[in-house]
């Protein structure tokens, strides 16, 4: 194992990125080998990639920074995913977007196990604990996403419930979560986008944690229920045309 030598000018600014890469790469793998954010530790991460811890050291404070980066990376991958299939839509089929940005996060989940743990599932709490700014992280990313298609809810004038309408015992957190999202966006916007994100979350633990996988086998068939139901809640139709 060897230390990272120090070259000058551009080129040690290539070998710092490319190492950042690869640690990010051999970061990722043990968390899928290992299931969870346990294993990813500093001195197995420079193992893994041939470098004196140290020398890791160079590029990330610590663990927690290092688990900060590979947070980061599997949710851009997410949101990749989600962007992709949203933009496959006719731009004009709201239910249709809103359908495959859902869809998308189902299906990464069921390809990513690993990663939707250490996004949404056990492993959340532990990078929490190490750097608590994922959470907003998630919310600003993801959210990102959702909230441009439901600006569009509001363009499109479809009904949504007033500020009174709003449970008064969930209303306090559904203002913290809007303000987080988009400070402009109607409160009962926001109680629609909490009520559906709920049981999609719900449903993405039973794919990525095999719930009930002898019953159902793979979980399509309960998503595609649950997206009737949170569309038909949005005074949506299912779209034929989703690709």
């Amino acid at each position: 194992m060897t230390d990272i030598a120090a070259p000058v000018g551009s080129r040690r600014d290539r070998l710092q990125q490319e190492l950042q890469r690869d640690v990010l790469r051999e970061a990722r793998a043990i968390l899928s080998q290992t299931g969870g954010i346990q294993g990813v530790t500093m001195a197995a991460v420079a193992k893994a990639v041939g470098v004196t811890a140290p020398a890791l050291y160079r590029y990330f404070d610590g663990r927690g920074e290092l688990i900060r980066a590979v947070y980061e990376a599997s949710m851009d991958d997410l949101l990749q995913a989600m962007r992709h299939d949203v933009a496959l839509q006719d731009p004009d089929d709201l239910s249709a977007k809103i359908h495959a940005a859902t869809r998308a996060i189902f299906r990464w989940t069921t390809a990513n196990r690993p990663e939707f743990d250490l996004l949404m599932g056990s492993g959340f709490r532990g990078a929490y604990e190490l750097d608590p700014a994922v959470d907003r992280f998630f919310v600003l990313e993801i959210g990102t996403v959702y909230v441009g298609l439901f600006e569009e809810y509001v363009r499109a004038g479809l009904p949504y419930p007033t500020d009174d309408e709003v449970p008064a015992a969930l209303r306090p957190a559904i203002e913290r979560h809007r303000d987080a999202l988009s400070p402009d966006l109607p409160l009962g916007v926001a109680y629609l986008m909490s009520t559906g994100w709920r049981q999609v979350v719900g449903l993405l633990s039973m794919a990525a944690y095999g719930h009930l996988e002898f019953a159902y086998q793979g979980h399509v068939e309960l998503f595609d229920d649950m997206m009737v139901s949170i569309l038909t809640y949005l005074n949506l139709e299912v779209s034929p045309d989703l690709r």
